[in-house]
């Protein structure tokens, strides 16, 4: 039902047509949403283009943000864009956008359907896309049970059986982040370890077990993992697993609009969310490997105030 309402809202809000703005915002969750508030409040003319695939769209619930803790994702979009619907300021397009163009004096955006629409000022809040590891189970369970954040899902499988599969330094700096959830942790490198003999040693000193077995498949039910299989036919019983996926650019227009990508795979901003290119900024979880709601929403909350400022500098 909330998806059908989020969809209704996306209707009402697309009904126009006007191809010009102030700002183009790509991406419709939470950093570009906020930053559309911010924005559409400071009265500029404002476009949000959003495909409508968020990257926590499996997680049932989302914690440590005040005041909407243990909300569904769903739940606290569908309030960001009923609110937004309010401002005659902020229009909506349902699209995904897949052509970026910078002209002499604004940008333009071409969605996957051919339509065009034109921003003297663009923010990136577009996101990243996991590339989970090819174990069987773990992309069923990814943001269910197989869980990124502590501070977003830690408290919900305290004190239960969980494991960390990492390896090396991140592994070792993981498995410090959550020792305190639960005394039942166990750190699975899928392979021969990588960890210093101090890690080692560190490790075993917190009763935290280390098992070098290569993983064969996690078992669940409906996304909530029981056990994890190893390929020698062992097995081990868990409720929670803590994991640090690889991740690549929702969006790639940024790169081919001549973005600067830092080492890690993030659009490089400034302290004012500006990126390398003239009038673009970026904001949310394609800058940051802080990935929470309450991030996304402070990040986007500061882009878009600094993109107003821009204009009051650019015409006062």
């Amino acid at each position: 039902m909330q998806q059908s309402c989020i969809y209704e809202i996306h209707s009402y809000l697309r009904c126009m047509t006007d191809k010009n703005f102030e700002v183009i915002i790509i991406g419709g969750s939470y950093a570009g949403l906020s930053a559309a508030m911010a924005l559409g409040r400071s009265l500029r003319k404002v476009l949000i283009i959003d495909s409508g695939n968020p990257c926590n769209k499996q997680t049932p619930h989302a914690h440590n943000f005040i005041t909407h803790d243990g909300e569904t994702p769903a739940a606290i979009i569908l309030k960001a864009k009923t609110q937004l619907a309010q401002y005659n300021t902020v229009q909506f397009h349902v699209g995904l956008a897949i052509e970026g163009t910078r002209n002499e004096n604004d940008y333009s955006i071409t969605t996957e359907a051919g339509d065009t629409f034109h921003g003297t000022k663009l923010l990136f809040a577009t996101g990243v896309t996991d590339e989970l590891p090819a174990i069987p189970g773990f992309a069923e369970c990814w943001g269910i049970s197989v869980l990124h954040c502590p501070y977003c899902h830690g408290y919900e499988v305290k004190d239960q059986r969980m494991a960390v599969i990492a390896n090396g330094d991140i592994g070792f700096e993981f498995c410090k982040l959550i020792s305190n959830l639960t005394k039942q942790l166990t750190l699975l490198t899928n392979g021969k370890s990588l960890l210093t003999e101090v890690q080692i040693k560190k490790i075993r000193e917190h009763d935290i077990e280390l098992i070098e077995k290569e993983i064969h498949s996690i078992g669940h039910v409906n996304g909530y993992l029981n056990k994890v299989t190893f390929t020698d036919n062992s097995i081990v019983p868990l409720s929670a697993i803590f994991s640090r996926a690889a991740f690549r650019q929702h969006c790639h227009l940024p790169a081919k609009l001549g973005c600067a990508i830092t080492d890690t795979g993030y659009i490089q901003i400034d302290d004012f969310h500006k990126t390398t290119i003239p009038g673009v900024f970026a904001a949310g979880d394609n800058i940051t490997m802080f990935r929470s709601v309450a991030t996304a929403v402070a990040a986007g909350n500061k882009a878009g105030a600094v993109i107003n400022k821009e204009f009051i500098d650019d015409h006062f």
